[in-house]
Formats: C-alpha cells, structure tokens, sequence
C-alpha cells in the first residue's frame, strides 16, 4: 500500500500512519449492518409484504388462500363513498386541531417569551407541558370519564351552573369536537415549545436594533421576528399534522369512531377493517393509500428543509 506523505511530515512520520489505519468501506458497511438489518426486519418487509397482499382478496376468517384480484382492492377503497366521507373527516379534524394548536401556542410563547424573572414561570411551564407526558389512550380514558353524562364533572357544573345537560360524546354533533378539546389540550404545548424555540432563534442584536429604530409589534413581527423563526414554527406544524393525521388511540379510547361513523377517523376505518372484518387485502390497499398521503406530507417537510438549506 502506497501512502502519500504531506508536505512537510517525515515519511513514516504519525500523519503516515493515521492514513494507514483508517478504516476502509467494508468496516462502514459492518457498522451499518446491525441497523440496516433491525430496519429491514421491521420496516421493509413488512411494508413489501403489505404491498403484495393488496393485490389478493384475503379473509383470515374463512380460511381460503389468497386470491389474486389485482387492482380490485384499490377500486374498492376508492369508489366507497364512506372512505372518502373517513378522508374528508380526517383532514377536517386535522385542519381544525393544528390550526387552533399554532394559535394557542404561539399565543403562550408570546406570553412566556421573556419571562425569565417572572415568579412560577419553571413551575407553570411545568403545568403546561404535563399533558404531552400522557398517552393518548390514558388522555382519552381521562376525559372519556370528565365527559359521562352519569357521573362526568363537566356534565354536571354544565347541569349545575347553566341548566344544560349534554351527552357530549354520545351525540353527532358534539362528539368530534369533544375529541378535538382533547387533542388541543394535550398538543398545545408542543406548539408552545416550537414557538419559544423559534423565538429564541432570534438575535439579541436584530431585536435591539428594531428598539432602537423604534419598530412596533407589527413591524417587528414581520421584518425581524417571522424570518428567523419561520423554519421552526413551521416544522412544528408539518409534525404535528403528520401525527394528527394518523390520530387513533384517542379516537378508540373515548368514541370507537362512534355515535354511528360521526368521529371515525381514517385511522379507525383502516382497524375496523383489519381487526373486525379480518379483510387482509382490502386494509393493505387502504393502508398504502394513506402511506401515499403521508409521504406527501414529509415531501412537504422535506420542501420545507430544502428551502431552509438554500436561504429561501
């Protein structure tokens, strides 16, 4: 083996032999292995095979080997009106949640932005950032009991104080809001932790020259404030809507998609048919579909970073 020796250094000298030692590709490729490996078996493989058994008309109840049917899985899923009713649906509670989520965050970084010598910021802070410890089926049990019309607390003060008496999650009209409280309740903490860091992304000295030139609020929000945080803010909200899209310990925690098919989410349709009618091919079918529409979804994030990298 042939090592060129730098200028300046004595052959055989320590640069010499750090050339000598370091490791080849076969040694990157031993080191990757393991993880290539774990995602493979987890992720590749299976994913192929869901693929493959989109194509087949597969019941694990009646005990037939698959059939090949082709496309008619996919045809299936696309001409169900119900399916598209479960899309329009996810993409309302999702549109709704995220968006009232970045208000209500950006709202509180605003409010704690600064604060540092305000006295019980660490321990409200603490308060604030608590729901997001929760799972989502422990947060929908939790409230799913605040919600009973028997013995629920929010049910009885509405009874107690204003005359009212709901069934919250037990009526069309008010379960999938109901759900969305929930969702906002745990989630708007994460947009508050985006917008303080977006906010904290922001120089001390662009600040201090917007005092000093005397910008107001507005001005400083749009000239000083939005251009270095914007990366920030926004990856928060392409995150959160990834997750609110495949949102479902929630929904089977507090409705099951109930009363009727008033909260069944995308995610719930793809359970019920997986797990209750036991139809193989037709669940692999959807589920690639709305694989398909969260690889738009990080395409986006994707755009998103790009943009970041080029200064736009």
């Amino acid at each position: 083996m042939t090592v060129e020796t730098p200028a300046g250094a004595e052959p055989g000298g320590a640069v010499a032999v750090a050339q000598q030692r370091r490791p080849g590709w076969a040694w990157g490729l031993v080191l990757v292995a393991p993880a290539f490996a774990f995602f493979a078996i987890w992720n590749i493989i299976p994913l192929l095979w869901m693929l493959g058994l989109s194509f087949y008309r597969y019941t694990l109840t009646f005990g037939l080997a698959p059939v090949f049917t082709g496309l008619s899985n996919y045809a299936r899923v696309v001409e169900s009106f119900r399916m598209w009713q479960n899309f329009g649906l996810t993409f309302i509670f999702m549109v709704a949640v995220v968006g009232t989520e970045t208000l209500l965050g950006v709202l509180l970084g605003f409010a704690f932005w600064n604060s540092q010598r305000l006295p019980g910021r660490r321990l409200a802070l603490t308060f604030i950032f608590s729901p997001m410890i929760l799972t989502s089926v422990a947060a929908g049990t939790y409230f799913k009991l605040i919600y009973d019309p028997t013995f629920g607390v929010l049910p009885y003060y509405l009874h107690t104080w204003f005359g009212i008496s709901t069934n919250l999650l037990g009526s069309a009209g008010t379960a999938l809001v109901a759900v969305m409280a929930v969702d906002v309740w745990m989630w708007t903490p994460f947009m508050l932790l985006m917008t303080l860091a977006a906010l904290g992304s922001v120089p001390k000295a662009a600040l201090e020259a917007a005092a000093v030139d005397r910008l107001g609020f507005w001005q400083r929000l749009r000239y000083v404030i939005w251009p270095y945080g914007k990366f920030i803010l926004v990856l928060g909200i392409l995150l959160r809507t990834i997750d609110a899209f495949k949102t479902f310990g929630l929904i089977a925690a507090m409705t099951q998609g109930g009363p009727g098919n008033a909260t069944e989410l995308i995610s719930m349709t793809l359970y019920r048919s997986a797990f209750n009618d036991f139809s193989m091919g037709r669940a692999s079918a959807l589920a690639i579909i709305t694989l398909l529409i969260a690889v738009a979804f990080t395409s986006l994030y994707l755009r998103v970073l790009k943009n970041r990298t080029q200064g736009v």
